[in-house]
């Protein structure tokens, strides 16, 4: 057995670049295959390597197609929301505003916009973004789920948002964070250990908006003054703003009636059927590259209707605009002077216009019937003092009966003295 022969100097180099040429290539696979993983969101035995910025674009992606033009903007919302709460502190940070209109404008929109036709300043902010984005797995670090469910807590100037605003930004979390396990993105859920409470916001309408039947009327006929009247900008939104008085509907319910789904006797009472509303969202949102979606109502599965009396002084007024404008072409009672679908800023200015010289000043300047949504507000607390039962109001207005409650308490005028006089009544009885 021969000797075993040890190594020389010579030979000792030879290995020494061997092992280094073996160790540079072996840096180089790893790095390599680091960069697959990341390109695909996973690394090796799950861990996430995408960043939360990526996903989110990647989710939106699949999530579009899925979700009604309200939604499409209110999860853009959201997702702007969580993507500027998971930056992490790179130098270069662009100011909030623009940040803000970056993201909600040219990213987290389906199809994206060309960048290369977005300016200067936004190409700049979104690659910051990109650089400055948290990975996804982030998020399974308690303190920074934390972070981003208080940003889903405010709003923009930090304010608590209201709980309905909370719940839709934390359901897109939710939403997102699914989807992220469902791909293996995520490897468990970093929502599940969390103990979080919506701040809960009292969202009662203020009895100052309020108005009463005369100052109703009086509105309705400056409404009709308003504009050229050979073009009747005004005259043809008489019938519009009558209907969230008399009864009780949202702008978007109004919008979308049709002369087919109404009743409209020579006298007495009539009636409308409502199935659909035309909510103004914006073209980017909607499939049809149009401004106004066609949805349902809201609240009701697919399909549903809700059925609402039509007072006569109502009725008689949206014969009248039939009479005089006709019809759309398809058969809406309500249409601008091409026949389109009345925006909500064209209302909404319209009734600006009207309270001006349809109301004193004392009152001009005060917030009765502000907005346009404040004749609905009216309507049902209307309806609440002249003593209809809650439910069927709550039918009327397409509301659960707590939420009707619970809003109008403060309008309810007067029934508390009518509450005790029946009491005082009942006792009475028996003394």
């Amino acid at each position: 057995m021969k000797p075993r022969r040890g190594l020389t100097a010579g030979d000792g180099a030879d290995v020494r670049a061997l092992a280094d040429e073996l160790g540079a290539s072996l840096v180089r696979a790893v790095r390599e295959a680091a960069a697959e993983d990341f390109g695909r969101g996973r690394g090796g035995r799950g861990s996430i390597r995408v960043s939360w910025y990526a996903f989110a674009l990647e989710y939106l992606e699949a999530r579009w197609g899925q979700i009604a033009a309200k939604t499409r903007t209110e999860t853009n919302d959201a997702l702007c929301s969580i993507s500027v709460a998971m930056l992490g502190r790179t130098r270069g940070r662009p100011d909030d505003e623009l940040l803000r209109r970056a993201l909600r404008n040219w990213a987290f929109v389906v199809p994206r916009p060309d960048p290369r036709t977005a300016p200067t300043e936004v190409r700049l902010a979104l690659d910051w973004v990109a650089r400055a984005s948290r990975p996804l797995d982030d998020l399974l670090d308690p303190v920074v789920i934390r972070g981003v469910l208080q940003a889903l807590r405010l709003k923009r100037d930090g304010t608590v948002a209201a709980a309905e605003t909370q719940r839709r930004k934390r359901m897109t979390l939710v939403n997102s964070v699914r989807y992220a396990i469902e791909l293996g993105r995520l490897r468990a859920d970093p929502l599940a250990s969390i103990s979080w409470r919506i701040t809960e916001t009292v969202q009662q309408v203020d009895p100052r908006v309020v108005v009463n039947p005369v100052q109703a009327r009086n509105l309705l006929r400056a409404v009709s003054c308003i504009g050229v009247y050979e073009r009747a900008r005004g005259r043809r939104l008489v019938g519009l703003f009558a209907g969230m008085y008399y009864a009780g509907l949202r702008p978007t319910e109004a919008v979308a009636v049709t002369l087919a789904d109404c009743d409209l006797p020579t006298a007495g009472w009539g009636s409308v059927v409502l199935h659909a509303t035309r909510p103004s969202v914006g073209k980017k949102w909607t499939d049809s590259g149009r401004n106004h979606d066609l949805r349902g109502l809201k609240g009701r599965p697919p399909g549903g209707t809700r059925t609402v009396p039509l007072p006569p002084e109502l009725v008689s007024l949206w014969r009248d605009g039939v009479d005089t404008f006709g019809t759309a072409d398809d058969g809406r009672l309500f249409f601008n002077e091409k026949g389109g679908i009345v925006g909500s800023s064209t209302y909404d200015r319209t009734w600006h216009e009207a309270r001006e010289f349809g109301l004193p000043p004392n009152l001009g300047a005060s917030p009765l019937a502000a907005r346009p949504y404040d004749l609905r507000h009216s309507a049902l607390s209307t309806w609440l003092n002249a003593g209809v039962d809650p439910t069927e109001v709550a039918e009327r207005a397409g509301n659960s009966v707590e939420v009707l409650m619970t809003r109008y308490a403060k309008c309810l005028y007067g029934r508390q003295a009518l509450a005790n006089s029946r009491i005082d009544a009942l006792l009475d009885e028996y003394s």
